[in-house]
């Protein structure tokens, strides 16, 4: 039985991506993370962040690309490549951190609201829904005002956001699956509810959680760059993608590049995990086949 089930699993998952891959839109996307994954791994090894990040040189600032310096350099003197490819490191830290954070506080939020109901869902609901009608970036700049600036502060003050995300999609899925009948027959098995919430209801509640989740690391690396940008996201002189921006709008007449490519790096990113969400919606939620084209026998062959 357990054979079978594990058979059945694997055919699903393999389905599931066999759609995916299907969409030129999702493998585009999922080429150009798993670069920028290789790339933010392999930086530390290929940059010395001294010397080649934030080691300042202004002999050579300002230089326009060339040979030596791809990207050119910045008004310090330091190579805009090395800071770009060493940025990427900051940008999904602080994306993946902040989403992953905030999937656990919204997921255990969301179960408990959409299992139970009653006074508990009114009371996380309405706590949420207070959080949800605030801006993102105003309930970031308040709690990184509070706490300071820093990059684990950064990654919190966004993962409130995306847990208001999480907690909202998760209570829905609950409450839509909790009453059907392998969840009652759970119960009478007499299985305790965190084993019913674990193992019969999050699971079936995957879909829309993982779709979310690409989407709001691209939003949360936007928020993040808004952020750093304002002076109040990570502290300089880390090279992430939104500070390298903010450092660069003095010099956008006569030194443009500065701004233009942290600002390609940002849009491609968000670019790909967008396309990615879209693909892993279509994949893990195919439209039904249409029947419309078949036709039927006017009689029985006996």
């Amino acid at each position: 039985m357990a054979a079978k089930k594990r058979t059945k699993r694997r055919t699903m998952f393999q389905e599931t991506w066999h759609r995916l891959l299907k969409n030129k839109g999702a493998v585009i996307g999922m080429a150009f993370l798993a670069l920028l994954c290789v790339i933010a791994l392999v930086s530390p090894l290929v940059f010395n962040y001294e010397t080649d990040v934030i080691g300042q040189n202004l002999a050579i600032k300002l230089q326009p690309p060339s040979g030596e310096h791809w990207f050119g350099t910045d008004e310090y003197g330091r190579d805009l490549f090395a800071r770009v490819m060493y940025g990427a490191r900051y940008s999904m830290a602080i994306g993946i951190g902040s989403v992953g954070f905030g999937l656990i506080v919204g997921t255990i939020l969301g179960s408990i609201a959409g299992f139970y109901g009653g006074k508990a869902d009114d009371i996380i609901m309405r706590g949420i829904d207070i959080f949800y009608s605030i801006p993102n970036i105003l309930k970031a700049v308040v709690i990184v005002s509070l706490l300071g600036t820093s990059t684990i502060n950064l990654i919190i003050a966004l993962a409130i956001s995306c847990a208001t995300n999480y907690a909202r999609i998760v209570r829905a899925s609950v409450m839509t699956v909790r009453d059907l009948e392998y969840v009652e027959s759970s119960y009478a098995m007499g299985l305790p509810t965190w084993k019913i919430i674990l193992r019969h209801i999050l699971p079936n509640c995957l879909s829309p959680i993982i779709v979310q989740t690409t989407l709001l690391i691209g939003t949360t690396i936007i928020s993040a760059s808004s952020l750093s940008f304002l002076g109040i996201g990570v502290p300089a002189p880390a090279p992430e993608w939104g500070a390298l921006l903010s450092g660069g709008r003095g010099h956008i007449r006569d030194a443009s590049y500065i701004c233009v490519i942290p600002g390609l790096a940002i849009m491609f990113t968000v670019l790909a995990l967008n396309l990615l969400g879209d693909g892993l919606r279509d994949a893990l939620d195919p439209k039904p086949v249409s029947y419309t084209h078949l036709t039927l026998p006017t009689k029985l062959e006996v």
